[in-house]
Protein backbone atom coordinates (compact mmCIF):
# COMPACT_ATOMS: atom_id res chain seq x y z
CA UNK A 1 0.00 0.00 0.00
CA UNK A 2 1.46 3.42 -0.91
CA UNK A 3 2.21 5.30 2.29
CA UNK A 4 -0.08 8.16 2.86
CA UNK A 5 1.94 11.93 3.16
CA UNK A 6 -0.75 14.46 3.08
CA UNK A 7 -3.00 15.92 5.90
CA UNK A 8 -5.50 15.79 3.17
CA UNK A 9 -5.13 12.05 2.84
CA UNK A 10 -4.77 11.19 6.47
CA UNK A 11 -8.15 13.51 6.86
CA UNK A 12 -9.92 11.56 4.52
CA UNK A 13 -8.88 8.36 6.21
CA UNK A 14 -9.56 9.67 10.01
CA UNK A 15 -13.03 10.62 8.84
CA UNK A 16 -14.14 7.02 7.82
CA UNK A 17 -13.31 5.66 11.38
CA UNK A 18 -13.68 8.78 13.93
CA UNK A 19 -16.70 10.90 14.47
CA UNK A 20 -16.13 14.32 13.23
CA UNK A 21 -12.83 13.39 12.00
CA UNK A 22 -10.52 13.29 15.06
CA UNK A 23 -9.63 12.74 18.51
CA UNK A 24 -12.07 15.34 19.63
CA UNK A 25 -9.25 17.76 21.07
CA UNK A 26 -8.02 19.92 18.01
CA UNK A 27 -8.45 20.93 14.81
CA UNK A 28 -8.90 17.96 12.54
CA UNK A 29 -7.73 18.88 9.67
CA UNK A 30 -3.98 19.06 11.39
CA UNK A 31 -1.85 16.27 11.53
CA UNK A 32 1.31 16.47 13.74
CA UNK A 33 3.87 14.23 12.23
CA UNK A 34 6.87 15.48 15.01
CA UNK A 35 7.75 17.75 17.62
CA UNK A 36 11.52 18.70 18.75
CA UNK A 37 11.84 21.71 20.87
CA UNK A 38 9.82 24.00 20.77
CA UNK A 39 8.94 22.92 16.67
CA UNK A 40 5.72 20.92 15.57
CA UNK A 41 5.88 19.44 12.06
CA UNK A 42 2.64 18.54 10.24
CA UNK A 43 2.15 16.00 7.86
CA UNK A 44 2.56 17.99 4.71
CA UNK A 45 6.12 18.69 6.00
CA UNK A 46 5.82 22.23 7.46
CA UNK A 47 7.10 23.25 10.65
CA UNK A 48 5.70 25.80 13.34
CA UNK A 49 7.12 27.34 16.60
CA UNK A 50 4.87 25.63 18.64
CA UNK A 51 2.87 27.32 21.53
CA UNK A 52 0.01 24.47 22.33
CA UNK A 53 2.64 22.13 23.31
CA UNK A 54 0.39 19.70 23.67
CA UNK A 55 -2.14 21.74 25.49
CA UNK A 56 0.34 22.25 28.40
CA UNK A 57 2.32 19.46 29.32
CA UNK A 58 5.84 19.74 27.12
CA UNK A 59 7.27 22.37 29.29
CA UNK A 60 10.39 21.19 28.35
CA UNK A 61 9.92 20.94 24.83
CA UNK A 62 9.27 18.01 22.80
CA UNK A 63 12.29 15.63 23.09
CA UNK A 64 14.11 16.98 25.67
CA UNK A 65 17.22 14.82 25.92
CA UNK A 66 17.47 13.80 29.51
CA UNK A 67 13.88 13.11 29.41
CA UNK A 68 14.08 10.81 26.35
CA UNK A 69 17.24 9.14 28.38
CA UNK A 70 15.57 8.45 31.41
CA UNK A 71 12.27 6.80 29.44
CA UNK A 72 14.94 4.95 27.44
CA UNK A 73 16.89 3.69 29.93
CA UNK A 74 13.54 1.83 31.78
CA UNK A 75 11.43 0.61 29.00
CA UNK A 76 13.72 -2.49 29.12
CA UNK A 77 12.31 -2.75 32.89
CA UNK A 78 8.32 -2.53 31.92
CA UNK A 79 5.86 -0.39 30.90
CA UNK A 80 3.07 -1.01 33.46
CA UNK A 81 2.19 -3.44 36.38
CA UNK A 82 -0.78 -2.53 38.25
CA UNK A 83 1.22 -2.51 41.36
CA UNK A 84 3.56 -0.36 43.08
CA UNK A 85 6.99 1.07 41.81
CA UNK A 86 9.31 2.52 42.88
CA UNK A 87 9.39 5.48 40.45
CA UNK A 88 6.17 6.31 41.20
CA UNK A 89 6.79 6.25 45.31
CA UNK A 90 9.69 8.70 44.19
CA UNK A 91 7.51 11.42 42.19
CA UNK A 92 4.50 11.49 45.00
CA UNK A 93 7.73 12.30 47.65
CA UNK A 94 8.82 15.18 44.94
CA UNK A 95 5.24 16.48 44.65
CA UNK A 96 4.39 16.21 48.03
CA UNK A 97 7.83 18.80 49.26
CA UNK A 98 6.64 20.67 46.55
CA UNK A 99 2.89 21.07 46.72
CA UNK A 100 1.98 23.54 49.63
CA UNK A 101 -1.25 21.60 50.20
CA UNK A 102 -0.03 18.01 49.41
CA UNK A 103 0.64 15.77 52.49
CA UNK A 104 -0.43 12.69 50.49
CA UNK A 105 -1.83 11.97 46.78
CA UNK A 106 -3.51 9.72 44.45
CA UNK A 107 -2.73 8.74 40.56
CA UNK A 108 -5.14 8.78 38.08
CA UNK A 109 -4.34 8.57 34.23
CA UNK A 110 -6.18 12.16 33.33
CA UNK A 111 -6.33 16.07 34.45
CA UNK A 112 -10.65 15.55 34.21
CA UNK A 113 -10.18 12.02 36.05
CA UNK A 114 -8.47 13.71 38.71
CA UNK A 115 -10.85 16.25 39.42
CA UNK A 116 -14.08 13.81 39.47
CA UNK A 117 -12.30 12.44 42.17
CA UNK A 118 -11.58 15.32 43.94
CA UNK A 119 -15.06 16.44 43.76
CA UNK A 120 -16.08 12.73 45.32
CA UNK A 121 -13.62 12.71 47.30
CA UNK A 122 -14.50 16.29 48.79
CA UNK A 123 -18.53 14.54 49.02
CA UNK A 124 -17.08 11.48 50.86
CA UNK A 125 -15.41 14.10 54.11
CA UNK A 126 -17.64 16.04 54.42
CA UNK A 127 -21.14 14.18 53.84
CA UNK A 128 -23.11 16.61 51.31
CA UNK A 129 -23.58 16.99 48.04
CA UNK A 130 -23.36 20.44 46.72
CA UNK A 131 -20.49 21.87 44.64
CA UNK A 132 -19.91 25.31 43.47
CA UNK A 133 -17.92 25.98 40.67
CA UNK A 134 -17.16 29.06 38.52
CA UNK A 135 -19.07 29.81 35.31
CA UNK A 136 -16.28 29.21 32.37
CA UNK A 137 -14.16 26.81 34.73
CA UNK A 138 -12.87 23.88 33.06
CA UNK A 139 -12.26 20.72 35.36
CA UNK A 140 -12.59 17.89 32.83
CA UNK A 141 -15.63 15.86 31.33
CA UNK A 142 -17.35 14.82 34.26
CA UNK A 143 -21.05 15.32 34.81
CA UNK A 144 -20.46 17.94 37.40
CA UNK A 145 -17.33 19.28 35.35
CA UNK A 146 -19.71 19.93 32.00
CA UNK A 147 -21.98 22.45 34.10
CA UNK A 148 -21.96 25.89 32.55
CA UNK A 149 -18.26 25.39 31.37
CA UNK A 150 -18.94 26.94 27.91
CA UNK A 151 -22.69 28.48 28.30
CA UNK A 152 -24.24 30.18 25.18
CA UNK A 153 -27.06 31.44 27.24
CA UNK A 154 -26.86 33.74 30.31
CA UNK A 155 -29.06 32.52 32.74
CA UNK A 156 -29.14 34.06 36.40
CA UNK A 157 -26.76 32.39 38.69
CA UNK A 158 -26.42 30.00 40.50
CA UNK A 159 -28.16 27.99 38.18
CA UNK A 160 -26.46 25.76 36.18
CA UNK A 161 -26.50 24.54 32.58
CA UNK A 162 -25.29 21.20 31.24
CA UNK A 163 -23.08 21.43 28.64
CA UNK A 164 -23.30 18.15 27.06
CA UNK A 165 -26.01 15.93 26.09
CA UNK A 166 -26.53 12.41 28.64
CA UNK A 167 -26.18 14.04 31.57
CA UNK A 168 -29.44 13.55 34.17
CA UNK A 169 -31.00 16.76 35.13
CA UNK A 170 -30.36 15.65 38.76
CA UNK A 171 -26.69 16.68 38.20
CA UNK A 172 -27.69 20.44 37.89
CA UNK A 173 -29.74 19.90 41.44
CA UNK A 174 -26.00 19.99 43.09
CA UNK A 175 -24.11 22.01 41.13
CA UNK A 176 -23.78 26.19 41.73
CA UNK A 177 -22.56 28.18 38.94
CA UNK A 178 -20.70 31.67 40.29
CA UNK A 179 -19.32 34.28 38.52
CA UNK A 180 -15.42 34.28 38.64
CA UNK A 181 -14.31 37.43 40.49
CA UNK A 182 -16.97 38.45 42.62
CA UNK A 183 -16.65 38.61 46.08
CA UNK A 184 -20.40 39.57 47.37
CA UNK A 185 -21.64 36.86 45.24
CA UNK A 186 -19.82 34.35 46.68
CA UNK A 187 -20.20 35.50 50.28
CA UNK A 188 -24.17 35.60 49.39
CA UNK A 189 -24.29 32.24 48.32
CA UNK A 190 -22.40 30.77 50.53
CA UNK A 191 -24.47 32.47 53.58
CA UNK A 192 -27.29 30.76 51.94
CA UNK A 193 -26.02 27.61 51.22
CA UNK A 194 -22.91 26.94 52.72
CA UNK A 195 -23.80 23.89 54.91
CA UNK A 196 -25.24 21.71 51.97
CA UNK A 197 -21.47 22.54 50.31
CA UNK A 198 -19.05 19.94 50.24
CA UNK A 199 -16.66 21.50 47.81
CA UNK A 200 -15.88 25.01 45.84
CA UNK A 201 -13.42 24.01 42.80
CA UNK A 202 -11.82 26.61 40.79
CA UNK A 203 -8.94 27.05 38.72
CA UNK A 204 -6.70 29.48 40.58
CA UNK A 205 -6.24 31.35 37.19
CA UNK A 206 -9.81 30.50 35.40
CA UNK A 207 -8.42 29.89 32.08
CA UNK A 208 -6.76 32.96 31.24
CA UNK A 209 -8.17 34.61 33.69
CA UNK A 210 -6.18 35.90 36.91
CA UNK A 211 -7.99 35.95 40.56
CA UNK A 212 -8.39 39.92 41.34
CA UNK A 213 -6.23 40.28 44.89
CA UNK A 214 -7.56 38.76 47.58
CA UNK A 215 -10.38 36.54 45.45
CA UNK A 216 -8.86 33.00 46.49
CA UNK A 217 -7.82 34.14 49.78
CA UNK A 218 -11.65 34.98 50.60
CA UNK A 219 -12.54 31.46 48.67
CA UNK A 220 -9.91 30.57 51.65
CA UNK A 221 -11.70 32.13 54.63
CA UNK A 222 -15.32 31.42 53.59
CA UNK A 223 -14.26 27.63 53.00
CA UNK A 224 -13.20 27.59 56.55
CA UNK A 225 -16.16 29.63 57.39
CA UNK A 226 -18.61 27.12 56.56
CA UNK A 227 -16.27 23.52 56.71
CA UNK A 228 -16.48 23.44 52.91
CA UNK A 229 -13.38 21.85 51.11
CA UNK A 230 -11.61 24.01 49.11
CA UNK A 231 -10.11 22.46 45.38
CA UNK A 232 -7.48 24.43 43.43
CA UNK A 233 -7.80 22.61 39.96
CA UNK A 234 -3.92 23.02 39.09
CA UNK A 235 -4.05 20.75 36.14
CA UNK A 236 -2.51 23.59 34.29
CA UNK A 237 -0.89 25.88 36.62
CA UNK A 238 0.84 23.35 38.65
CA UNK A 239 4.70 23.42 38.36
CA UNK A 240 4.23 25.87 35.35
CA UNK A 241 3.28 29.09 37.31
CA UNK A 242 6.17 28.16 40.08
CA UNK A 243 7.66 24.78 41.34
CA UNK A 244 5.23 24.79 44.04
CA UNK A 245 2.32 25.62 41.22
CA UNK A 246 -0.34 28.79 41.55
CA UNK A 247 -0.93 27.93 45.17
CA UNK A 248 2.52 29.09 45.57
CA UNK A 249 2.24 31.35 43.38
CA UNK A 250 -0.36 33.72 45.08
CA UNK A 251 0.39 32.11 48.45
CA UNK A 252 -2.88 30.45 49.42
CA UNK A 253 -3.10 27.03 50.22
CA UNK A 254 -6.31 24.86 49.46
CA UNK A 255 -7.48 21.67 51.20
CA UNK A 256 -7.16 19.15 47.80
CA UNK A 257 -5.39 20.38 44.52
CA UNK A 258 -5.73 18.18 41.52
CA UNK A 259 -2.29 18.00 39.13
CA UNK A 260 -1.69 16.99 35.46
CA UNK A 261 0.17 17.44 32.53
CA UNK A 262 3.71 18.70 33.28
CA UNK A 263 3.95 15.90 36.03
CA UNK A 264 4.03 13.33 33.86
CA UNK A 265 6.69 14.78 31.35
CA UNK A 266 4.39 14.06 28.24
CA UNK A 267 2.33 10.88 29.55
CA UNK A 268 -0.58 10.05 30.81
CA UNK A 269 -0.78 10.95 34.56
CA UNK A 270 -2.44 12.92 36.75
CA UNK A 271 -3.21 13.00 40.87
CA UNK A 272 -5.09 14.25 43.78
CA UNK A 273 -3.08 15.52 46.21
CA UNK A 274 -4.32 17.06 49.20
CA UNK A 275 -4.50 16.84 53.36
CA UNK A 276 -4.01 13.87 55.09
CA UNK A 277 -7.23 13.09 57.12
CA UNK A 278 -8.87 14.21 53.30
CA UNK A 279 -6.83 11.68 51.40
CA UNK A 280 -8.08 9.24 54.45
CA UNK A 281 -10.92 8.22 52.43
CA UNK A 282 -8.88 6.97 49.54
CA UNK A 283 -7.94 3.90 52.33
CA UNK A 284 -10.84 1.83 53.76
CA UNK A 285 -8.59 0.30 56.37
CA UNK A 286 -8.43 4.27 57.88
CA UNK A 287 -12.10 5.17 57.37
CA UNK A 288 -14.31 2.18 57.14
CA UNK A 289 -15.92 0.80 54.55
CA UNK A 290 -19.01 3.78 55.01
CA UNK A 291 -16.98 6.30 54.70
CA UNK A 292 -14.35 5.00 51.45
CA UNK A 293 -13.70 5.88 47.79
CA UNK A 294 -13.17 3.33 45.43
CA UNK A 295 -10.66 4.49 43.37
CA UNK A 296 -8.37 2.47 40.89
CA UNK A 297 -6.92 2.53 37.20
CA UNK A 298 -5.30 0.77 35.12
CA UNK A 299 -2.44 2.53 34.01
CA UNK A 300 -2.63 5.10 37.78
CA UNK A 301 1.41 5.75 38.52
CA UNK A 302 2.61 3.34 35.63
CA UNK A 303 6.53 4.00 35.82
CA UNK A 304 7.13 5.23 32.50
CA UNK A 305 4.83 8.17 33.22
CA UNK A 306 6.63 8.82 36.95
CA UNK A 307 9.95 8.54 35.23
CA UNK A 308 9.58 10.77 32.75
CA UNK A 309 7.74 13.20 35.32
CA UNK A 310 10.68 12.76 38.15
CA UNK A 311 13.32 14.23 35.58
CA UNK A 312 10.94 16.97 34.07
CA UNK A 313 10.77 17.91 37.86
CA UNK A 314 14.63 17.74 38.24
CA UNK A 315 15.03 19.87 35.53
CA UNK A 316 12.38 22.60 36.71
CA UNK A 317 14.00 22.53 40.38
CA UNK A 318 17.36 24.09 38.19
CA UNK A 319 18.34 27.52 39.26
CA UNK A 320 16.84 30.16 36.20
CA UNK A 321 14.43 28.04 34.92
CA UNK A 322 10.91 29.42 35.72
CA UNK A 323 13.02 33.34 35.65
CA UNK A 324 13.65 31.89 31.84
CA UNK A 325 9.96 30.86 31.35
CA UNK A 326 8.71 34.00 32.66
CA UNK A 327 11.53 36.10 30.38
CA UNK A 328 10.29 34.38 27.55
CA UNK A 329 6.45 34.84 28.35
CA UNK A 330 7.04 38.55 28.38
CA UNK A 331 9.41 38.56 25.37
CA UNK A 332 6.23 37.07 23.49
CA UNK A 333 3.53 39.44 25.12
CA UNK A 334 5.91 42.90 23.94
CA UNK A 335 6.10 41.31 20.48
CA UNK A 336 2.06 41.07 20.40
CA UNK A 337 2.14 44.69 22.03
CA UNK A 338 4.32 46.14 19.26
CA UNK A 339 2.19 44.21 16.66
CA UNK A 340 -0.90 45.41 17.86
CA UNK A 341 -0.64 48.81 19.14
CA UNK A 342 -0.07 50.34 15.82
CA UNK A 343 -3.53 48.95 14.42
CA UNK A 344 -5.70 50.94 17.02
CA UNK A 345 -7.36 47.94 17.51
CA UNK A 346 -8.57 47.46 21.43
CA UNK A 347 -7.48 44.17 22.70
CA UNK A 348 -5.80 43.17 25.77
CA UNK A 349 -3.38 40.10 27.01
CA UNK A 350 -4.69 38.65 29.74
CA UNK A 351 -3.35 35.88 32.07
CA UNK A 352 0.21 35.18 33.64
CA UNK A 353 3.66 35.38 31.63
CA UNK A 354 3.86 31.75 31.39
CA UNK A 355 -0.06 31.67 30.19
CA UNK A 356 -1.97 33.90 28.22
CA UNK A 357 -4.26 35.08 25.69
CA UNK A 358 -4.91 38.30 23.49
CA UNK A 359 -8.75 39.10 24.03
CA UNK A 360 -9.97 41.45 21.23
CA UNK A 361 -11.88 44.14 24.03
CA UNK A 362 -11.35 47.76 25.63
CA UNK A 363 -11.67 45.97 29.16
CA UNK A 364 -9.72 43.71 31.07
CA UNK A 365 -12.07 40.50 31.36
CA UNK A 366 -12.53 39.64 35.12
CA UNK A 367 -14.72 37.04 34.32
CA UNK A 368 -16.24 34.17 31.66
CA UNK A 369 -18.70 36.70 30.27
CA UNK A 370 -15.93 39.32 29.52
CA UNK A 371 -13.93 37.30 27.65
CA UNK A 372 -16.94 35.61 25.70
CA UNK A 373 -17.92 39.68 24.86
CA UNK A 374 -14.85 39.77 22.94
CA UNK A 375 -14.53 39.91 19.59
CA UNK A 376 -14.72 36.43 18.45
CA UNK A 377 -14.13 37.15 14.33
CA UNK A 378 -10.96 39.22 15.10
CA UNK A 379 -9.40 36.87 17.42
CA UNK A 380 -10.04 33.88 14.73
CA UNK A 381 -8.66 36.08 11.49
CA UNK A 382 -5.58 36.78 14.40
CA UNK A 383 -5.18 33.44 15.15
CA UNK A 384 -5.86 31.84 11.41
CA UNK A 385 -2.73 34.24 10.16
CA UNK A 386 -0.45 33.39 13.30
CA UNK A 387 -0.32 29.78 11.72
CA UNK A 388 -0.40 30.85 8.35
CA UNK A 389 2.49 32.66 9.52
CA UNK A 390 4.30 29.26 11.53
CA UNK A 391 3.14 29.60 14.99
CA UNK A 392 1.06 26.93 16.22
CA UNK A 393 -1.51 27.63 18.88
CA UNK A 394 -4.82 26.96 20.31
CA UNK A 395 -7.77 29.49 19.61
CA UNK A 396 -7.57 30.24 22.87
CA UNK A 397 -4.35 30.41 25.37
CA UNK A 398 -0.83 30.73 24.43
CA UNK A 399 2.00 28.33 26.33
CA UNK A 400 5.52 29.62 26.39
CA UNK A 401 7.83 26.64 26.77
CA UNK A 402 11.69 26.71 28.04
CA UNK A 403 12.73 25.16 24.78
CA UNK A 404 11.85 28.40 22.92
CA UNK A 405 14.82 29.71 20.65
CA UNK A 406 16.11 33.23 19.24
CA UNK A 407 15.19 31.78 16.11
CA UNK A 408 11.48 30.78 17.30
CA UNK A 409 11.51 34.46 18.96
CA UNK A 410 11.94 35.96 15.30
CA UNK A 411 9.49 33.85 13.59
CA UNK A 412 7.19 34.34 16.28
CA UNK A 413 7.62 38.49 15.96
CA UNK A 414 7.32 38.15 11.99
CA UNK A 415 4.30 36.14 12.23
CA UNK A 416 2.76 38.34 14.70
CA UNK A 417 3.25 41.62 12.50
CA UNK A 418 2.25 39.58 9.54
CA UNK A 419 -1.30 38.76 11.51
CA UNK A 420 -1.64 42.12 13.13
CA UNK A 421 -1.17 43.77 9.60
CA UNK A 422 -3.90 41.59 8.19
CA UNK A 423 -6.43 42.57 11.08
CA UNK A 424 -5.71 46.31 10.48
Amino acid sequence: MTPLTSQADWAARARAVLPGGGFGNFDPSVFIREGQGARVIDEDGRAYVDYLIGSGPMLLGHGHPEVLEAIFDHLPKGMTFFANNAPGVELAEDICRAVPCADQLRYVSSGGEADMYAMRLARAFTGRDKIVKFEGGYHGMSAEAQMSLAPAAHVNFPQALPDSAGIPASVAAEMLIAPFNDPDFIRSLLAEHGQDIAAIIVEPLQRIIPPEPGFLQLLRDEADRYGIVLIFDEIVTGFRFAYGGAQALYSVTPDIATLGKIIGGGFPLAAIAGRADIMAHFDKGAVGADKWLMQLGTLSGNPVAAIAGLKTLEILRRDGQYAKLHALGQSVQTMIREALDPTGIPYQIVGDATLFEVVFTRTPPRDYRAVQAGDAARAKAYNDGLRTHGVFKSPGKTYPCLALTDEDLQITRNALLAAAQALS
